[in-house]
This record gives C-alpha cells, structure tokens and sequence, in this order.
C-alpha cells in the first residue's frame, strides 16, 4: 500500500489546513469494548505519518481518559497535528450513569479548563460545543467560547448536532470554523439545511460515524455480534429487524467495492469524501479506529473517484436504512429541524 500522503483541506474560512480525512479517537478508550494501549498508539502515528492531522476527542469519552490517553501523542507532536475536544456532557448529579446537557457559561469554563490540564497542552485548536441545550440561549454559549479565544485558550469554534438555523445564530455571533454531525451512506439528514448553510458561510464539514459506527464494513451484523459494553448495542439500527434490513443494503456497495478492488468501507468513506464535490464545501470526515492497517485503509480511500454510475446506484440507499441513528433523536440536529 502506497505511503503517499493525503491531501489537505481547511477548517472555516481562516483555520489551519489540516488533512482531508481526520482521526476519531473516541474508540481507543470509550464506547467500543475492550482496546489494545499499545496498537491505538501506533495507529496514531500511523495515522500522522500519512497526513491524518485533525485529531478528534471529547471531555465524555471515558470521563476524560480518552484525553489523558492522547496527552502524550499529542505533545510529542504539538506543532504537526490539529487538536479538537469538546464540552458539554456532563455527568447527571441524580444519577452517575447518565449524562446530561450543559452549555451554560461557568459550566463552559470549567469544561475548558480541565481539557487543557488533561491535555497537557496551553492552547485547543478546535473546540467544540458537543451537544445543543436548548434552555440556554446559543448567543451566550457561543459569547462564553468566543471570549475563550480573546483568552487565548482557544483557538477556532466547533458545534455538533445543530441545525442549519443555529449554525447561523452562532455564526453570527463568532465564526464558526466547523460542524460536526453524523453523515455516512446510512445518515444523510443533514443535507437539507445544514450543509447549504455551512456552504453559505464558509464552514468545514467534519462528518462522524462516515462508516456507520463500522456496520458499512461489514464488520458487524447485528449488535448481538458485538461485546457487551459496546453502546452500538443500544443502537435502534443495529438491533432486531432493523439489523437484518440493513444488513441487505449493503449489496450496492459490494458491488462498487469489488469494480475497484477496494473494501466496502473504503467505498464508504470515498463517498462521504467527494460530498466535498457534489455540495460544494470542504469535508473532513473523522472514521475512528484503533488499527493501524484501518488507517492505511481509510486514508487509501481518499483516492477512490467514484463514477456517476456509482453514485447513482448508491444513492437510494440512505432512504432505506431502517430505524434512527439515536434511540432519542432529540439531541441529534435531526430532531430539531
């Protein structure tokens, strides 16, 4: 497998260039079962030495320890790679197995401030409010991140799961350089208004989850296949008929896969990558793994140009997945569009 580096993009108007396809990191130490320290190490440099310099976490991934986990990576390579974490789950005081949503202003302060100790880094390149509360107005949640910047512990603003109308109230309060949100063969919701609103105003698309938390690869079937501690097994898509009805959608793309000697998921992947194209924006989707030879794999797809014959026979298949990307689709920009 060629050791070409991939190209590269920008985040926002005014952000680094990082490369076109970033890093999840969710997975080496939340959500996902059992990891290996050591092979999601060497995925990470594996990852760097390719190109991959938009680096994904959050403060909820393992109460922190997923950025514990990157801290010394990262600052083995702090001027080569981009960071990104985020705020805004936080344990529910009421009961400490579930999360709840916060965006208020001290609660903010605080997230950013345990981030950078956890870190172990002066400055976060990209941070992002992770999940919308609608019981407190966007203008002062994004006011609170744009002072951050102004504090220099900050550098460029991110969102997840918002809507197209609260892409454009926070942007109008403080560019915004990125939106992250789930977009992937299976997931495509977000293309009716918050795409045509991050093209508007010059924001990067950073799609999540591009290979249907690993259901495009075939790696899985159904969440009886998958490890007890795995949250995909609460999943509405992967579990019970809608699993088996899914399942069934992936002929298409083994059929384009095999045309191009490639992986289903590299299929997957190269269709998320040239939404760059077909909408016009830049995109940098953030496929998680904790395998290097994942990474060579993924990145290797960002040179796959599908034909108009492919995309058109891919096309429907969005339409058919059976079941929603959340059991509560509240928090996700979909439910609130």
């Amino acid at each position: 497998m060629t050791d070409s580096r991939i190209a590269t993009a920008r985040l926002g108007a005014t952000g680094p260039e990082v490369g076109v396809q970033g890093l999840g990191c969710m997975g080496m130490s939340f959500a996902y079962g059992p990891s290996d320290a050591d092979e999601s190490r060497a995925t990470l440099e594996r990852a760097l030495e390719l190109g991959v310099t938009l680096y994904d976490t959050a403060d909820a991934y393992g109460a922190g320890e997923n950025e514990r986990f990157l801290s010394p990576f990262f600052r083995a390579h702090r001027d080569e790679l981009v960071i990104a974490t985020k705020f805004a789950l936080a344990i529910d005081p009421d009961d400490p197995t579930k999360r709840i949503i916060r965006n208020d202003a001290p609660y903010i302060r605080q997230c950013v401030e345990a981030s950078l100790k956890r870190l172990d880094v002066d400055v976060i390149d990209l941070y992002y409010m992770h999940r919308r509360d609608v019981n407190v107005p966007l203008e002062e949640t994004v006011g609170v991140m744009a002072e951050l910047v102004g504090e220099g512990k900050i550098k460029h603003l991110g969102l997840s799961e918002v809507t197209g109308e609260e892409l454009r109230t926070a942007h109008a309060v403080h560019p915004i350089a990125a939106v992250q949100s789930e977009w992937s063969l299976f997931s495509r919701d977000i293309e009716a208004k918050v795409v045509p609103a991050a093209r508007e105003l010059g924001v990067t698309l950073v799609p999540y989850s591009p290979l249907g938390r690993g259901f495009l690869t075939g790696s899985f079937a159904k969440a009886e296949d998958l490890t007890a501690g795995d949250f995909r097994r609460q999943q509405p898509r992967y579990t019970g008929e809608n699993a088996a009805a899914n399942a069934a959608l992936l002929d298409p793309i083994r059929t384009v896969a095999e045309a191009h000697g490639a992986t289903l998921g590299q299929i997957a992947l190269a269709w998320v990558q040239q939404r760059a194209s077909v909408h016009g924006l830049p995109i940098i989707p953030i496929p998680g793994t904790r395998r290097p030879s994942r990474v060579e794999e993924n990145t290797a797809a960002t040179r796959i140009v599908l034909t108009e014959e492919e995309l058109a026979l891919l096309e429907p298949i969005a339409s058919k997945v059976a079941g929603d990307r959340y059991a509560d689709m509240r928090f996700a920009s979909a439910g609130r569009e």
